[in-house]
């Protein structure tokens, strides 16, 4: 059956005229443990047979090698890896044209070194964010008739300054903890585009789509490859259900490579009468899809509008064009009486805990579909979103995200060891994870830090403490429409929200959620605020702030106890608690959820979690995705939770 998801990689940012070639597939690759690649010039000679112990042999990109997907499947630590291919003669055919190739990476871990025939193309760190090498030089230069594109990873399996997130580094995964991905694990692909050109958002492209009082897009779009003494001018157009809203055309300024428009997506009674008349015979303007005209995004009516992007020159010729979508909806936390509100109205956060991990491909979907589907699963059990932990994901699943109405909280893998280099690490890799999802709408919050993991001392070292202010700051100073969760759980520093994590049972969940004293408890031992204080420079510490949203946003993992004679029943299998059977279950979860929300104080919540992962099986769905309960009673018990929620509201 033929995939409905799109195959082009970043099909939130794509060109009509579109000249792409998907390297994904069998590549060489050869393990090189005693790190001698550089010395014997891999990179300009090829790679050998063999080294040491080691074999040349074939991996299937995008797995990773520690996956059976991938045709290797070992899990030994290897801290240096190659790949190698060849390029399409195709793409060498464009290399004589005006046009510029580019070599993109949906994400490489950890350290990535790419060759084009033997010469140096770039070189780019972190491993869940992507980035483009333009090798159109050296293509045009190389003698060779057909071009050799080498890789080289370094992914160390032990550097705990490393964000690596849920990525184990000891030698056998354990509790919360999984098997390690090195090296490429999202799609690569090389690009045709023009030398001057809209760039993306990882290089500045931003969709602000949040004020609907106005009805108003704020864009700024930056020209990539920009030459000096060119003159340019940048159109958007929007359409709505195929019918035109308006557009908007400004010329580029001399001084600067980039230019602000604002465009009124509000439609006139002209382009509403031409709307579809079933749209607005299932959504009549009165009601809350619509604000005076404007169509608005929700989970429940994900409406999206069609964006052009058109770049022309001086004499008006069309040189590049994109293709984009936005949802046009606010998110408001700042005296909003506790509440976080979508559209100006109060909504209730019934989220899952979603790490992206498959049994035969780790962190990699095995298909475009399963990010699709793994959405679907979840609003099948009565989420309206997930929290995405300790990962960025594929955007094929923003993609559906936004178009399926999905709530997500943007989140990255955290080290686990704080020091200089980490912090130079993690604030380049955040930033890139932000630009590259700014412009969902599905996008609701940000949580750069998840339960002080790098942070060890957060109690009484006020150099950690600063550098969570910083990234507070930071993220604030790049979006400022998105609530900011700055340490996920405990321990908060500087923060929007005050987010707790509980893995008690019901009783105690219950009686924790009652009160605020017992929200501000502490929690596994760790102040829920970090405290005043004094020893050499003073430091103010942080406290709940009155009126900010509250939310548990990790509690439940209950496992189920395996049958006395399941024979896969694995001897690590973990779960937080355990339930006797599955209707325990149903029990526990019913109870663990209204516990949260009867208390009155919390405006949404994080349920761990989607689906099992190897040895923790505390998830909704099994590892393999099987329902392990009837999901129309999962989905009657959040969707009373929500209903409790509202009727708390008056």
């Amino acid at each position: 059956m033929p995939s409905s998801s799109p195959v082009y990689p970043r099909p939130d940012f794509e060109r009509p005229q579109l000249n792409w070639t998907l390297l994904n597939g069998p590549w060489d690759f050869l393990f090189d443990d005693e790190d001698v690649g550089l010395d014997e010039n891999w990179h300009q000679e090829g790679l050998p047979d063999s080294v040491t112990t080691h074999e040349k042999r074939k991996i299937t990109v995008p797995f990773v090698f520690q996956t059976p997907a991938s045709g290797i499947d070992e899990h030994g630590a290897h801290e240096v890896i190659w790949y190698e291919r060849s390029i399409p003669n195709n793409v060498l055919e464009e290399t004589a044209s005006k046009k510029h190739n580019l070599l993109r990476f949906g994400a490489v871990d950890y350290e990535a070194t790419i060759w084009v025939n033997g010469l140096y193309a770039g070189a780019h760190r972190g491993g869940h964010v992507p980035f483009d090498i333009n090798i159109t030089e050296a293509l045009r230069i190389s003698t060779e008739k057909t071009a050799r594109l080498t890789v080289r990873v370094r992914d160390s399996p032990s550097d705990l300054t490393q964000p690596r997130g849920k990525q184990y580094w000891a030698p056998q995964p354990e509790s919360i903890f999984y098997t390690p991905s090195s090296g490429i694990w999202q799609s690569v692909w090389l690009e045709t585009v023009p030398s001057a050109r809209i760039a993306d958002s990882s290089h500045g492209t931003v969709l602000r789509s949040n004020d609907i009082e106005n009805g108003e897009l704020h864009a700024i779009i930056p020209v990539t490859g920009r030459k000096a003494s060119q003159k340019y001018s940048v159109e958007v157009e929007a359409s709505f259900e195929g019918v035109s809203v308006g557009k908007v055309q400004a010329h580029v300024p001399q001084e600067s490579d980039r230019v602000s428009l604002d465009l009124s997506l509000r439609l006139s009674a002209e382009a509403l009468d031409r709307l579809p008349k079933h749209l607005l015979e299932a959504s009549p303007l009165s009601n809350k899809r619509w604000r005076n005209g404007l169509a608005l995004w929700s989970p429940e009516h994900p409406q999206l509008y069609t964006l052009s992007l058109k770049l022309y020159d001086a004499s008006g010729s069309l040189i590049d064009e994109v293709r984009t979508t936005t949802g046009m909806r606010s998110i408001t936390w700042q005296a909003s009486g506790g509440h976080i509100r979508l559209n100006g109205e109060p909504y209730f956060q019934a989220l899952v805990l979603d790490q992206g991990y498959w049994p035969t491909t780790l962190m990699t979907p095995p298909t475009a579909d399963s990010l699709k589907a793994d959405i679907e699963m979840s609003k099948k059990m009565g989420f309206n979103g997930c929290r995405k932990h300790q990962k960025v994901e594929d955007p094929i699943f923003l993609y559906w995200a936004d178009r399926l109405g999905y709530l997500v909280w943007g989140e990255i893998a955290n080290a686990y060891q704080f020091d200089k280099q980490y912090v130079e690490r993690f604030d380049q890799e955040w930033i890139e994870a932000m630009k590259r999802d700014i412009n969902h709408p599905s996008i609701v919050a940000w949580t750069p830090v998840n339960e002080s993991w790098g942070y060890p001392s957060l109690k009484d070292n006020i150099e950690q403490r600063n550098h969570i202010r910083s990234l507070y700051y930071m993220t604030k100073t790049l979006d400022p429409t998105r609530p900011i969760n700055d340490n996920c759980g405990w321990e908060h520093v500087c923060t929007d929200l005050t987010t707790y994590h509980d893995y008690s049972d019901a009783t105690e969940l219950t009686k924790t959620s009652a009160t605020m004293k017992g929200i501000l408890d502490q929690k596994a031992g760790r102040d829920m605020f970090v405290a005043e204080l004094y020893d050499g420079i003073p430091d103010a510490g942080a406290s709940h702030k009155f009126g900010a949203p509250v939310l548990c946003t990790e509690f439940g993992g209950v496992s189920v106890a395996p049958a006395k004679d399941d024979a896969n029943a694995g001897e690590r299998d973990w779960g937080y608690t355990t339930a006797e059977d599955p209707q325990d279950l149903l029990k526990r979860i019913e109870n663990l959820v209204m516990g949260v929300v009867r208390g009155g104080h919390c405006c949404g919540f994080v349920y761990t979690q989607l689906t099992d992962i190897e040895q923790e099986v505390n998830g909704l769905y099994s590892y393999d995705r099987r329902e392990k309960l009837d999901s129309a009673k999962v989905k009657a018990i959040m969707d009373g939770a929500q209903k409790v929620y509202y009727e708390q509201l008056g």
